[in-house]
Parts: C-alpha cells; sequence; structure tokens
C-alpha cells in the first residue's frame, strides 16, 4: 500500500508540474509575446486571413477562455460543446479519443493530449512533427549518456584505486575541461576538428542526421557515422561530471568499515569493487545521470542545430524562426512531460540501489 500511495503521491506531483509549465508557457506565447496571429502572418496585414486565424486557433476570444481552450485541449479528460461552430466541438479537431458522457450542452471525452495543428506546416498536427523529430534526439541523448555513463564510471573508479596517480590527474584535468566547456563552443570545435580539418582521417562530415537520402534520391538510408561527433559533444559535460561524482564516491565508500572487513575476509580489488563498492557508490551517479539525461532533451538544441541533426531541439529553432508557435509550446510541454517522468523512475532506482531510501 505504501508503494501504490507513494506512486499515487508522485503522479499528482507530476500532474502539478504540468499544469505549472502549461500555465508558464501559455503566459509567456500569448500574453507576454503579443498576437500570435499577427506573428504568424509576419509583416502582412489581411484583416481577413488574421480573422480567420483567429477563429481557428480560438484566439477571437478572451484570454481566460483561450487559456481554458489550452487546457482542454491538453488534458486527456475534456468537455467538448455539441455546437458545431464551438472551438470546443470535438470534430472540429484531430482528436484520437471518444466521447462517452454527456453533461450540459456538450459531453466529456477521454483522449489523447491535443498540441494543436502547426501554424507553417498546414494539415500537419504539432505531433505529428514531435513524433518525427523526437526518435532522432532520443537516440543522440541515449548515446550520449552511455557514453558517459560507462566511460565515467569506469574512470572514475581507477582515478580512485589510483588517488593522486598520473591517471587521476589526467582525467581530473580533463573532466574539468570538460564541465566548463558550453555545449555551443564544444559543438563548434568538434565538428570543425573531426568534420572539416581532421575529415579524410576521421571520414565524418561536419553536418548529417540519422537518416539520410541516397545519391539518386530513391529512398533513405541509416547514417550511424553521423551520430558520433554530436554524441561525443553532447556526452563531454556529463561524462566530466560523472567521473568526479563516481570517484569522490567511491573514495568515501572504500573508507568504510565494512569495506575492511570484506578486504579482510580475503576478497581482492575487483571483488570489493564488484560487490560492495559500486552499488553503494551510484546514488550520486544516477542523480547525476537522471538531471543530465532530461537536459539533454533540451540541451541538444545547439548541438542538432550546429550538426544538422534533424531532432525537436533542432526543430525548435526552425519553428522559433519560422514563428511556429504551437510547435513551439508541445515541443517544450513534452521536454517538461519526459523530465517528469525520468524523475519518477528514478526515485525507482533509488529505492533498488538503497533499501534506505525505500524505507523512507
Amino acid at each position: 500500500m505504501s508503494i501504490l500511495s507513494g506512486l499515487l503521491r508522485k503522479i499528482g506531483q507530476a500532474i502539478g508540474v504540468l499544469f505549472g509549465v502549461a500555465t508558464l508557457i501559455f503566459i509567456l506565447f500569448n500574453v507576454l509575446s503579443g498576437d500570435p496571429a499577427r506573428m504568424m502572418m509576419d509583416q502582412r496585414e489581411d484583416e481577413e486571413v488574421l480573422a480567420a486565424i483567429r477563429a481557428k486557433y480560438g484566439l477571437d476570444q478572451s484570454l481566460p477562455t483561450q487559456y481554458f481552450y489550452y487546457l482542454n485541449d491538453l488534458s486527456p479528460l475534456s468537455w467538448h460543446s455539441d455546437e458545431a461552430q464551438s472551438y470546443t466541438h470535438f470534430e472540429n479537431h484531430n482528436y484520437s479519443g471518444f466521447e462517452f458522457v454527456g453533461i450540459g450542452e456538450g459531453h466529456l471525452a477521454l483522449k489523447w493530449p491535443y498540441l494543436r495543428e502547426s501554424m507553417q506546416q498546414q494539415g500537419r498536427g504539432v505531433r505529428d512533427v514531435i513524433g518525427e523529430t523526437l526518435p532522432n534526439t532520443a537516440v543522440l541523448a541515449v548515446t550520449s549518456i552511455l557514453i558517459a555513463v560507462l566511460f565515467g564510471i569506469l574512470i572514475g573508479v581507477i582515478s580512485a584505486l589510483y588517488k593522486d596517480g598520473w591517471f587521476d590527474r589526467f582525467w581530473t584535468v580533463v573532466g574539468t575541461l570538460g564541465m566548463s566547456l558550453p555545449s555551443f563552443f564544444s559543438a563548434i570545435l568538434i565538428a570543425w576538428l573531426f568534420g572539416f580539418i581532421w575529415s579524410s582521417w576521421t571520414g565524418l562530415s561536419m553536418t548529417g542526421s540519422l537518416y539520410e537520402v541516397d545519391d539518386y534520391g530513391t529512398g533513405r538510408y541509416l547514417a550511424l557515422d553521423n551520430l558520433i561527433l554530436p554524441a561525443l559533444t553532447l556526452g563531454i559535460r556529463p561524462l566530466g561530471v560523472i567521473i568526479q561524482l563516481t570517484r569522490s564516491s567511491v573514495l568515501e565508500t572504500l573508507n568504510q568499515d565494512y569495506i575492511r572487513t570484506a578486504r579482510a575476509k580475503g576478497l581482492n580489488t575487483i571483488q570489493v569493487v564488484r560487490r560492495h563498492v559500486l552499488r553503494n557508490s551510484l546514488n550520486p551517479v544516477v542523480t547525476a545521470v537522471s538531471g543530465w539525461f532530461a537536459s539533454m532533451l533540451a540541451g541538444a538544441v545547439f548541438v542538432e542545430y550546429i550538426f544538422g541533426w534533424n531532432g525537436l531541439g533542432k526543430q525548435i529553432v526552425d519553428a522559433l524562426n519560422q514563428k511556429d508557435l504551437p510547435v513551439v509550446m508541445g515541443a517544450v510541454l513534452t521536454i517538461s512531460a519526459l523530465f517528469v517522468i525520468i524523475n519518477i523512475l528514478v526515485d525507482f532506482v533509488y529505492g533498488w540501489l538503497d533499501p534506505r531510501v525505500r524505507r523512507g
């Protein structure tokens, strides 16, 4: 029962966080940024077209009504008017769901969150735009964090075991530099060096995405070599953090009484590290990994744009340049939701790594 109540509490907190994010996004893009319809039209002043855009997106209503429309679109459980001309009429939008209970002059509906339609890519839903680019960002983020975790933990453990040696000092400097370099700077530097200056040796290009069109334009092919440079760039900073955290945590664990007891029983260094040190040293690493993985989804914006990686980050930049507010808002909400889900999953990992957290 305690596990169920804890899960329900976390879900409640997650809903509260997402509600706050949705409210902040609405204020930023609908109150502080001016008229979205005029932003979409740019410098053109066609009043009939402006009126049609406002009616289509519900922008001709008062701000409180627009806010209700926005939350109603996002909510899985929503209310929809029976009036065909109303913005909230179920048939007027590309909802994935169904109506089931009549209330007043409308019905309750159960549906997937509706992120509306792109203002620049006519006829395309924001969910389709995000669904096309998010997997590429996920591949990039997962690859980057795997590089950082695997090499970071290994280097951190070795650095702790050989404290103050040349290996430890070298990787301390590398880790510090990695944490200090901004992603956009390291992206430009790595793209220039490995994708241009040394491209004849590396065989890598400065730009490219996960899928490329072949020379004859007849189809797409998987280009995994394009993943190397952006994944390396995105993984540099978490690599430095994980090295330092692992080193500090392992050094602290090695000084515990039970480690000395294990050594007294005749266990060698590898056995002590594998059986006792790693599991008891990974909590701060898990914290760093969860935070960095979630932030990578947002921090990949500059990296994807510089390397031409067709992911969600590059899509956000393109949408901002085109003033495509629904795509930007939907992308920010998607990243926020993923951040919340990752944090919930990490809490369960804590409980597996440290029973004291589970009991608490």
